[in-house]
């Protein structure tokens, strides 16, 4: 089965590894353009072209995947199926119906709960117990098509968006393999998604890390789980002090009862009231520095309790 994979973040890595380690061909992968990063503006490659690149793959690289001349390139190559895990542009019908099995995409959530950019970041925000990973035939819906597989798992009540994003990569790269061999034999189902039970998860912005006291501990909890390790929760220290801080782990405190964003504790330990518990920070990193306990922090930073928190 001649393949051609399409991938962009580190989650398609473990797949793509998985393809080559396999019986199956890899006959070129697709990913995104080097892109500028970081203040001088260095151009860097992506995750899937440098892994590509240092297994002797073929690597295409283009701006736009439904150009015609790059439609054109993909149907000389005459791929068996195309198999797509985060890639980050969207294959217009023409690319879909170029491979003899079609294109199939592992999507990290059980569909057709959390659609988009961001499923794993959305679902520990939201609080939610389980999740898993879908492989499904590709249509011209965005992560809309026909569920092959699907496997579950519990999201750890103290895992962080990046521990389960390492998780679902390995569990996505197994049922990828289990997925193609269905479809070589002609054994897999091809099950119509619930549209009425579809949500989404769309992409995260820097701005959604800021912490709102007034929301219940549970909620702030969550939030910062589910954006460690980006773009990361922050809050003001005390507010309009320009003391910006970003927070990376914390833990609840159900029985702290008082007005939200105010500072109960801040010697050993900042805890501060939200609305509904309190919120003890257990790791903070202050701008240009390394990431640091609390009461490390609390020793180079003046707060004082009763201060209020923006």
């Amino acid at each position: 089965m001649r393949i051609i994979f399409m991938g962009s973040a580190d989650i398609s890595c473990p797949s793509l590894l998985k393809l080559v380690n396999s019986h199956y061909q890899v006959s070129s992968v697709v990913t995104q353009p080097d892109r500028p990063c970081g203040r001088k503006l260095k151009l860097k490659s992506c995750p899937v072209k440098t892994t590509s690149l240092s297994l002797g793959l073929s690597v295409l690289t283009p701006d736009n995947i439904n150009a015609p001349e790059i439609i054109r390139l993909l149907k000389s190559m005459m791929p068996d199926i195309v198999v797509v895990v985060a890639y980050g542009q969207i294959l217009k019908k023409e690319i879909l119906d170029i491979p003899r099995y079609g294109c199939l995409n592992l999507h990290a959530s059980l569909l057709p709960k959390y659609r988009g950019a961001a499923p794993i970041q959305r679902a520990i925000i939201d609080g939610a117990e389980i999740t898993g990973v879908t492989t499904m035939f590709m249509n011209e819906e965005h992560d809309a098509g026909d569920i092959i597989f699907q496997q579950e798992t519990r999201i750890g009540y103290e895992e962080t968006a990046g521990e389960l994003y390492n998780r679902l990569a390995e569990m996505g790269a197994n049922l990828l393999l289990k997925t193609l061999v269905a479809i070589e034999n002609g054994t897999a189902p091809r099950i119509k998604q619930d549209n009425s039970q579809a949500t989404y998860a769309p992409k995260l912005t820097k701005s959604e890390g800021k912490i709102i006291w007034t929301k219940s501990a549970v909620e702030i909890y969550n939030k910062v789980r589910g954006l460690n390790p980006w773009p990361c929760c922050f809050c003001e220290a005390p507010i309009n002090s320009k003391n910006i801080i970003r927070v990376l782990q914390c833990r609840i405190l159900p029985e702290i009862m008082d007005e939200p964003g105010k500072i109960i504790m801040a010697k050993d330990r900042l805890i501060v009231a939200s609305g509904k518990g309190g919120v003890e920070l257990l790791e903070v990193q202050p701008p240009g520095r390394t990431v640091m306990d609390a009461k490390s922090y609390l020793c180079g930073h003046v707060i004082k309790e009763g201060e209020i928190m923006g």
